[in-house]
């Protein structure tokens, strides 16, 4: 099994998936899904846009692409999509529409993870629930945690809600062990900053990767805390002054014979698609 990790790709919601096709196009080697560590700049609706989306989108119309092309008929997306065949798995980040995608939710009660587009091809994932992903040969065992931490006590949706910390007080009970943690912030270590609920989790459940964005640090990798989880900032899916992806932007991890191991994908394949050219690609 082979599962890409994109995290905040801010509307572009089409590139993860392009830049999927060029891996397996590039490699040989075939994806069986994506999973995306939030922000994905889920706006149907550009009333409701944030004022950091407003902005960055009066000069950047990729901001509004979940917008353009995930929420009416696109026949040459659609056609590509299937094609492809992969699904896409996020979790909720700071910069969403969140009351499009808690009415989402509340119509799919019974699910785990709820799609959000019209070519039911993006799929996000309830906080603090066990999640299983299937290909023919593994099954990959996850988690997700959405949205930020909050000190000072606000309510406001981009931050965790009490629902979803209830579902993690729930999950801090399981025995299970996961192979993956996908988060949108980081844990509080630091500070004054993160989240304390990633925290806990990572103190209290064995996780082989932990998996975050946000930050807008680099590329790092290193052994968390817990001394037993490999911890993943993965630099965030935008392009550089140069109109390039910083490296470290696209990871591949592979599950084989029940052993995880990651690739970062070389910027000599990222590099073929630029912030000029990736639709057309």
């Amino acid at each position: 099994m082979k599962i890409a990790l994109f995290s905040d790709i801010h509307g572009k919601i089409l590139f993860p998936f392009k830049l999927v096709d060029l891996y397996q196009k590039e490699t040989g080697c075939k994806i069986d899904f994506i999973l995306q560590c939030g922000d994905m700049g889920a706006y149907p609706n550009i009333e409701n846009l944030d004022k950091a989306t407003i902005k960055h989108a009066q000069y950047d119309r990729d901001e509004l692409g979940f917008h353009d092309d995930f929420t009416k008929e696109n026949p040459e997306i659609r056609a590509f999509l299937n094609e492809l065949n992969i699904n896409m798995i996020c979790v909720r980040g700071n910069h969403e529409d969140h009351d499009f995608l808690d009415e989402l939710e509340k119509e799919n009660p019974d699910k785990s993870i709820f799609p959000i587009d019209i070519y039911g091809r993006v799929f996000v994932c309830k906080s603090g629930l066990e999640q299983t992903l299937e290909s023919e040969d593994e099954v990959l065992q996850f988690v997700g945690i959405g949205r930020i931490g909050d000190r000072k006590g606000r309510s406001e949706k981009r931050f965790i809600q009490d629902y979803e910390r209830k579902e993690i007080r729930k999950l801090l009970k399981t025995k299970n062990t996961f192979d993956v943690l996908i988060t949108h912030d980081k844990d509080d270590s630091q500070n004054g900053y993160g989240m304390t609920e990633i925290r806990q989790v990572l103190d209290n459940i064995i996780f082989q990767y932990h998996f975050y964005g946000h930050t807008g640090e680099p590329f790092k990798e290193e052994t968390d805390s817990n001394g037993i989880t490999q911890s993943i900032k993965i630099k965030e899916l935008e392009f550089n002054e140069d109109g390039i992806l910083e490296n470290g932007c696209m990871i591949i991890l592979t599950k084989e014979k029940e052993e995880l191991s990651i690739e970062v994908v070389d910027q000599k394949l990222t590099n073929k698609m630029t912030k000029f050219n990736w639709k057309s690609q």
